[in-house]
C-alpha cells in the first residue's frame, strides 16, 4: 500500500474495531503493478505483515472478486488471478494464518454465469490437486441476480460449491455504464427496489449466512459505479430508507433525498 491509502486502511479499521465490529479483509492487486499478479512468496510476504500489523483481524478473502478477469476503465487497469492461481493463494493464506476464517473464493456472479461455474470448478479441481481440504466457506457479490430481480446465478453458485456463502459485496446499482443508467434519477428508484429484493434472495437460502450491503456513499459526478446507500452529502436515499426499514421496521424514521 502507499503510505496515503495505508493510513487510511489504519483509520478505517481502528474506527471499526472500536464499534467492535468484526472486519473482513480482501486482498487485491498492487497500486503499483496492478497488471501483474504477486508470486507465492510476495503474497505470503505481504499478508504475513498486514496480519502483523492488525492482528485483531481473524476473517480474509484471498482476492476480491477473484474471477473477474482483466479490466480496462479509464482509471483502472488491472488483472485478476487465474483459478489456479486463485487456489494458490487460498493455500498460501492459509499457511499464513491457519486458525483464520478464510474463504475459499470472492465470486462476482456476472451477467452470464457460465464462466464463473467454470471458475469455480477449475478452482475446485487444483485444490483436489493440491491435496487440500474443499473450502466450506465462500464469498459471493449477486449484483447481477440482485439488480435483474433473479436468483437463476446465485442458486447455480451455490449448487456449485460445498457448505456456506456469504453475500460478502451486494446492493442496488444506481448507475453503472450503460447497463444500469440512473436517466433522470431513475436509477434511484430501481436500485431501492432491488436492494428490498437482495434481502429476498438472501432470506430464501439457508446457506446464505451473511450479508454486506455496499456501499454507503455515492452520487459523485467522477463515479463509475454507483450504489450508494446515501448521496454525496452523506443524505439518505430510498434505498437507505429499504435497509433501514429490513433492520428496524417500524421504528425506522428517514427523509430520504431525491440525489
Amino acid at each position: 500500500m502507499r503510505p496515503y491509502s495505508l493510513t487510511r486502511a489504519t483509520q478505517w479499521i481502528r474506527a471499526a474495531e472500536a464499534a467492535h465490529q468484526q472486519v473482513l479483509v480482501s486482498f487485491y492487486h498492487s497500486e503499483y503493478t496492478p497488471t501483474k499478479m504477486p508470486n507465492i512468496r510476495t503474497y505470503e510476504q505481504d499478508t504475513r505483515k498486514f496480519m502483523k500489523d492488525f492482528p485483531n483481524i481473524h476473517q480474509y478473502q484471498p482476492w476480491d472478486e477473484t474471477n473477474r478477469g482483466n479490466v480496462r476503465y479509464s482509471y483502472e487497469k488491472y488483472n485478476s488471478p487465474t483459478a489456479v492461481e486463485s487456489a494458490e493463494y487460498y493455500k498460501a493464506l492459509r499457511h499464513v494464518c491457519p486458525k483464520c476464517t478464510i474463504l475459499g473464493l470472492d465470486i462476482l456472479d456476472q451477467n452470464a454465469v457460465g464462466p464463473t461455474i467454470a471458475y469455480i470448478n477449475q478452482f475446485k479441481n487444483e485444490i483436489r490437486r493440491l491435496r487440500m481440504p474443499m473450502p466450506t466457506l465462500w464469498g459471493l457479490h449477486n449484483y447481477s441476480d440482485t439488480n435483474r430481480f433473479s436468483s437463476e446465478r446465485t442458486r447455480a453458485i451455490l449448487a456449485a460449491v460445498p457448505g456456506d456463502v456469504w453475500l460478502t459485496e451486494t446492493g442496488g446499482i444506481v448507475k453503472f455504464g450503460g447497463a444500469f443508467p440512473n436517466a433522470r434519477g431513475g436509477g434511484l428508484k430501481r436500485a431501492a427496489k432491488a436492494l428490498g429484493f437482495m434481502f429476498a434472495i438472501a432470506s430464501a437460502h439457508a446457506r446464505i449466512k451473511r450479508l454486506y450491503v455496499y456501499q454507503w456513499t455515492g452520487g459523485t459526478s467522477s463515479t463509475i459505479f454507483d450504489s450508494g446507500l446515501t448521496d454525496a452529502k452523506h443524505r439518505p436515499r430510498p434505498g437507505y430508507a429499504i435497509v433501514c426499514a429490513h433492520l428496524h421496521g417500524a421504528h425506522c424514521k428517514v427523509k430520504v433525498s431525491s440525489q
